[in-house]
């Protein structure tokens, strides 16, 4: 009997192992003779057709590329074990953070494979809660779906505002309910990106751009960006202009009213830093320029009677606490509150009359409470080693509550009371895992120009670190954004299989603060490369892993940098899987928001910006004859942040030029956007991805 089985397994092995050797039949994908120049440098671009979503060409490329994928991924003989293994890991209850709005806590609740959150609220933290939203019945098919980032009550907690994403997309449209009867209002705007609502009386200030073109709501650029005040019980067509700047068509704008009701802010993101407006309410002013040029980037926290609280970069790239007169706004005249630390000031808040401070110490957050006037009074006693995230409030709350999570502590939520300055854990989760099984490590390795750079290694303990692991490893790098540490269940099975998961802290971020983001941002990206590839570099030459059994994976900018690593050095990885990438640094800048990144990247319009983007863009830099890393590209057809087109593009050009038996995959999820997902988008994306990670470097899941 164990004799047939074992022969079972052995056929079962090489059968497979037969199916994955055959050459995989891509669709074609035709060329077309397309030859841009660019400051006399001719480069060709033959598959500009696939940029053209809404062409029954385009369509049809996508459905093949598709059917040849999952028919790919349809044998892997341990997909379906996994895709059970990531149900069962997700299905625990799920608390969010609560926050106080009026006489209730308001919170998000998953029941476990929900596929949206859903809102809950209660009179007391241990009352019963009641539904206030529930996503779920918004559409059968849930491609109607509730951002995440914000509910917004009118200052009498009488009104709430909420935003919904269509197929997960970017654009934006808010709704208002009565909070009291649970009454929908006839209020409706829509055509707003990336911000939410601010309340002003009987109405709220928001953002939105003019309404795009028919075919164009997905690919056209959104140029112009405007502010408007909504009255309660009007049509938006009524609404009225705040504030517009028709000179800067890439900025964007956040407008904020102060608790007070004083004051509106408005945040003007522009390239390379941002400035910070407002309009004093109390007589209707003009818009006043707070912050009015960009130098640096600053961060409104509160208003005070002494003017205005921010935290800011300018001359302090670890970011300093100042107050500025409204009156004398020059920089000459800013009162110094909490001085630049050697640690980078991640966030402030104003809370019962004290300040919060949050700094990251490599990647690693602590807190502290200051007096208004900057005196320090303690530091919070945090529950561990990890990331916090929360601490947030308004000037009147005497408790606040935060997340702390770290690779090895899933989210854990904790009230804090200020006063007193302590701690009491308000909810734990109830995993399906045993979280003592895993252990993390930081270390800190030399880059190529020498600088050290602050890397996670987190295995399981029981490892034995032989020198050829499997090993996934991580990076995003860009955008003063900081990668910090949480718990992230969804690789649970990777490392119940011997993987080693590995999270480096590239430069372009701001793990240290506006000098790290610099270093990895315009001329400079190549440094972010460089980290990464070293970041492998050590995992080889310390006994962690080898080229021939480590994945790199990357959403975003973090697909940016997985398609540039593999196309720079293609010897040094398995598996690759560029994420909803910005993959065509050429073109970047002419797809939706793209002209949004130029601070960020620089324009192929600029002839100096040309000369490096194109020595980096990995769309430009894959050379026939080469054999790429098993690669596995995801984009959404709704991705109107980073358009589809990139990963389309990079996918029929490996898939031309790639040399060798490596599949060269594209999986193209429908119905979803950049960063909007349902529960069973989430397990079926990872699913398929970890299912080619483990096939493909050779792993069997267990």
């Amino acid at each position: 009997m164990q004799f047939k089985k074992l022969a079972l397994v052995i056929f079962t092995f090489f059968f497979c192992s037969f199916l994955f050797s055959q050459s995989i039949n891509y669709p074609v994908s035709k060329k077309v003779k397309q030859v841009d120049d660019y400051f006399g440098v001719k480069v060709e671009d033959p598959y500009r057709w696939l940029e053209d979503d809404n062409s029954k060409e385009t369509n049809e490329w996508v459905k093949a590329q598709n059917e040849v994928t999952f028919n790919y991924l349809g044998k892997i003989p341990f997909r379906e074990k996994i895709r059970q293994c990531l149900t069962e890991l997700w299905n625990f209850e799920k608390y969010g953070q609560p926050s106080k709005e009026g006489d209730y806590y308001y919170f998000y609740k998953n029941d476990g494979l929900q596929e949206q959150d859903v809102v809950y609220r209660q009179k007391e933290l241990d009352s019963n809660a009641e539904v206030f939203i529930d996503p779920n019945t918004f559409s059968k098919d849930n491609t109607i779906r509730l951002i995440s980032f914000g509910l917004y009550f009118s200052k009498d907690h009488k009104y709430c505002g909420y935003g919904v994403t269509n197929r997960g997309s970017s654009w934006l449209e808010f709704y208002v309910m009565n909070t009291e009867t649970g009454e929908k209002l006839e209020d409706h705007v829509q055509w707003i990106k990336y911000w939410g609502l601010t309340w002003y009386k009987d109405g709220f200030f928001y953002s939105r751009y003019d309404e795009p073109k028919k075919n164009e709501k997905l690919t056209g650029i959104n140029e112009y960006q405007k502010i408007f005040y909504h009255k309660l019980g009007t049509k938006q067509s009524e609404d009225l202009l705040t504030y517009q700047d028709t000179a800067n068509p890439n900025f964007t704008y956040y407008s904020r009213v102060t608790e007070d009701e004083k004051y509106l802010t408005i945040y003007v993101e522009g390239d390379g830093g941002n400035m910070i407006y407002y309009k004093d309410l109390r007589n209707d002013s003009e818009i006043i320029p707070l912050i009015g040029s960009i130098h640096a980037s600053h961060f409104f926290i509160n208003n005070t009677d002494d003017g205005f609280l921010v935290r800011t970069s300018y001359e302090a790239p670890n970011y300093k606490l100042v107050l500025i007169d409204p009156e004398n706004p020059s920089t000459d005249h800013w009162k110094t509150i909490i001085p630049e630390q050697e640690f980078v000031m991640s966030g402030v808040s104003f809370v019962g009359g004290k300040l919060i401070v949050k700094y990251l110490q490599d990647m690693l957050t602590l807190a502290s409470v200051y007096t208004p006037g900057g005196e320090k009074l303690y530091d919070i006693d945090l529950p561990g080693v990890g990331s916090v995230w929360g601490l947030t409030g308004k000037k009147q709350d005497k408790e606040v509550f935060y997340t702390f999570t770290s690779y090895t502590q899933p989210f854990t939520i904790y009230k804090y009371d200020i006063i007193k300055n302590k701690s009491t854990l308000f909810k734990k989760p109830k995993v399906n895992f045993d979280i003592d099984n895993f252990e993390t490590k930081q270390v800190f390795y030399p880059s190529k120009d020498g600088t050290k750079i602050p890397l996670f290694i987190t295995y399981k303990k029981d490892l034995n670190l032989k020198g050829d692991n499997p090993a996934l490893l991580y990076g995003y790098g860009g955008f003063n954004a900081a990668v910090r540490p949480y718990f992230d269940f969804s690789i649970i099975p990777l490392l119940e299989n011997g993987f080693i998961y590995c999270v480096a802290g590239l430069r372009g971020g701001n793990e240290y603060g506006e000098e790290w983001h610099k270093a990895g941002m315009l001329e400079n990206k190549q440094n972010v490369f460089d980290d990464f590839i070293y970041a492998a570099k050590y995992l080889f030459d310390n006994g962690y892993s080898s080229p021939g059994k480590i994945g790199i994976y990357g959403v975003s900018n973090g697909g940016l940098l997985v398609g540039a690593c593999m196309t720079q050095k293609p010897e040094m990885f398995k598996v690759a899987l560029p994420s909803k990438g910005v993959l065509d640094m050429l073109r970047a800048h002419k797809f939706v928001n793209g002209s949004a990144l130029v601070g960020e990247y620089g324009s192929s319009d600029d002839k100096s910006q040309f000369e490096y983007l194109y020595k980096y863009s990995p769309l430009h830099n894959i050379k026939a004859g080469t054999k790429y890393p098993s690669t596995l590209i995801t984009t959404a057809d709704h991705d109107d942040r980073v358009f589809p087109a990139h990963s389309s593009k990079f996918a029929a050009t490996l898939q031309e030029k790639s040399e060798g038996s490596n599949p060269i995959l594209i999986r193209i999820n429908k119905n979803a956007g950049h960063g909007i997902f349902t529960t069973s988008n989430l397990i079926n994306e990872y699913t398929d991805l970890w299912s080619f990670l483990l096939y493909n470097i050779g792993v069997d899941f267990k």
